[in-house]
């Protein structure tokens, strides 16, 4: 397929078509949010006028392209507020709904990093082992995969390369040759990189690999006997009564609770992955890769989830409600990365300082079609999550994406504004 941008939703009238829906979409999103305040807005003007500012961050961000995007603030009495902008479906007009389930991308290894750390509580894993000696040669030819410690594929230090970054991978996986309606296997992934050299000697420095993933899922499976899905749901889903967060491809999911799926494609992501031809083009540099799945992705990042249940499960991962104290720590354990002095990584979950003082902790998630980010602000009560149904992967600069959103100074001080009263 040749992507042509003048094919795109140039046309005065699909514009204005357009601008009517997005105009009907932000208002009734914002009535519905406002409406579900118990208590007249002329009795709580402070309140209101906070979901106002929340509420507008989102409509901005529709306004600035982003297809739809769906949020949820939680604390440890639940969840305070949640909101809505924008499209499940550009082409139709139909709005996001609230129990609308998106690709939480990489959020996904944060639960998979949740039942390794059981496991290692329970005395049936140790995390000085290396994925070589649990698994035996389904690893075999793996770089590291016989020197790198559970320790250090938890926190990407174990030079193990990412089948993510191959180039053969991005054209398959998410480009111009996917076949969308495959069902990826759960190691499908790891012969683009056997054969491969170590990016460094196991616990050199900090190198983001999907591949330790894949790994961790495995191990999970070889020590439990149980799919990891099945763990994921038994160890974390089901204790925290959440019904709104599947792992796709490997379990059912409700067909009528996911959006369509976009995707940035860029001139950096037509050269480094190409279009798909199944992929509609929407208008510029924005393709619907509806009709795919996250099934390649596994325990790297293929599970979906609603904002809400998102920010249940962050603010009990936030307050040790699925970890003991000492794993709480291990958890935290924080390794430099960057230059700055400003980033730091744990075992998979990321420490982040911003010029006007705010720490945040958590995971953002980006794959095809979807981009989200899960966070709390260290020193309070406030757990953020925000999913979009666009994709960013491979795509270079855009836009507007969803841990732009969930990051916005306005949001994040408006949701702490909403956690005091």
């Amino acid at each position: 397929m040749t992507f042509d941008p003048a094919t795109t939703s140039s046309s005065s009238g699909y514009a204005e078509t357009f601008k009517g829906l997005l105009r009907r979409c932000l208002a009734g999103a914002l009535i519905l949010t406002l409406a579900s305040c118990s208590s007249p807005a002329s009795e709580r003007p402070e309140y209101d006028a906070v979901v106002a500012d929340l509420q507008a961050v989102l409509d901005e961000a529709i306004t600035s392209g982003q297809p739809g995007v769906s949020a949820a603030i939680a604390t440890k009495n639940g969840i305070l507020w949640a909101g809505t902008a924008g499209f499940s479906n550009i082409q139709t007009g139909a709005p996001v709904e609230p129990d609308m389930l998106f690709g939480i991308g990489s959020i996904t290894k944060t639960f998979v990093n949740v039942v390794i750390l059981q496991l290692a509580e329970e005395g049936r894993l140790d995390l000085t082992d290396t994925a070589a000696n649990i698994l035996g040669d389904a690893v075999d030819g793996i770089p590291n995969a016989d020197t790198a410690t559970i320790d250090q594929l938890l926190k990407h230090t174990s030079g193990v390369p990412s089948w993510e970054d191959d180039p053969l991978w991005i054209h398959e996986g998410r480009g111009n040759t996917l076949n969308p309606s495959e069902i990826w296997g759960k190691t499908q992934t790891l012969p683009y990189i056997k054969g491969h050299d170590p990016l460094f000697e196991a616990g050199e420095r900090f190198s983001y690999a999907n591949t330790n993933y894949t790994l961790l899922g495995m191990i999970i499976e070889k020590i439990t006997g149980e799919d990891a899905v099945t763990e994921i749901h038994t160890r974390i889903l089901d204790p925290l009564g959440l019904s709104n967060i599947y792992l796709e491809g490997f379990e059912d999911v409700p067909e009528e609770q996911l959006p369509h799926r976009y995707h940035w494609a860029t001139t950096e992501f037509q050269e480094s992955a190409g279009v798909n031809a199944a992929f509609s083009v929407v208008r510029d540099s924005l393709i619907d890769a509806t009709g795919s799945n996250l099934s390649v992705e596994w325990t790297a990042g293929g599970m979906v989830a609603s904002a809400t249940d998102l920010a249940v499960y962050g603010e009990a991962l936030k307050n040790g409600k699925l970890l003991s104290p000492e794993s709480m720590a291990f958890m935290t354990d924080w390794f430099p990365i960057g230059t700055e002095g400003r980033r730091f990584v744990g075992h998979n979950v990321f420490k982040t300082t911003y010029q006007d003082g705010t720490v945040t902790i958590g995971h953002n998630g980006d794959v095809l079609g979807f981009n989200s980010t899960l966070y709390w602000i260290e020193g309070t009560e406030v757990v953020i999550a925000v999913v979009g149904n666009v994709g960013t992967m491979h795509s270079g600069a855009v836009p507007i994406r969803a841990s732009s959103i969930g990051n916005n100074p306005e949001f994040r001080e408006a949701a702490l504004k909403l956690a005091s009263f």
